[in-house]
């Protein structure tokens, strides 16, 4: 005797068309490259790197090494005395520079006897590479900052071409990080505060 079926049986799923695999391996490539740009655009507008140029930051700084610079530092807070930044070389805007901050708005910057003061403070300065062998006294306008390279010396800063606008700050310095034997964090002394 046959037997016979009363129930329908469905009809097989049909399967998902599948994006062939070169498809999918040119889809995988734009979504890298998408998100690499991404990441790079991201990067360059958080930070900076930098090559430092001459010896105006010895000890601090040798000259060839690359440096890590923040660019979101001053725009979420104001530069410090103490800080190395990066800055537009006021003379010509088209150079970046690299010093450390020594003075702010309104304080009053004098150098005599190979001794920094800023408001009649002595600074504490052990990253310096000697004395300041000049003299002279600054006070610093509103909306500028007065820089000096570690290497007083040797450094063409703002005791001779005078006080950086704050617009022209670039960030602040933060690691070495070429060549490998110098990575390390820059030294921001908040001292550059008073004498003990």
């Amino acid at each position: 005797m046959d037997n016979y079926r009363t129930e329908s049986i469905p009809d097989p799923a049909a399967p998902k068309p599948r994006r062939s695999g070169s498809l999918r391996v040119v889809i995988d490539i734009l979504e890298t490259i998408v998100l690499s740009v991404l990441l790079f655009v991201a990067i360059n507008a958080i930070s900076a790197r930098i090559r430092v140029d001459g010896f105006s930051m010895e000890p601090t700084l040798q000259s060839g090494e690359f440096v890590v610079v923040n660019k979101l530092a001053y725009k979420l807070g104001e530069p410090q005395v103490g800080d190395v930044i990066i800055f537009q070389y006021p003379r010509d805007p088209d150079q970046e520079y690299i010093k450390r901050v020594i003075g702010t708005p309104d304080d009053h910057v004098k150098i005599e006897n190979g001794m920094v003061y800023v408001n009649g403070v002595l600074l504490n300065e052990p990253y310096i590479a000697a004395q300041p062998a000049y003299q002279n006294e600054w006070t610093i306008p509103d909306n500028t900052i007065f820089v000096l390279g570690d290497n007083r010396n040797n450094s063409s800063d703002s005791h001779t071409w005078g006080p950086v606008p704050i617009d022209y700050v670039i960030g602040k310095a933060l690691f070495v990080y070429w060549p490998p034997e110098r990575w390390g964090v820059v030294e921001h002394v908040s001292a550059a505060g008073p004498t003990p």
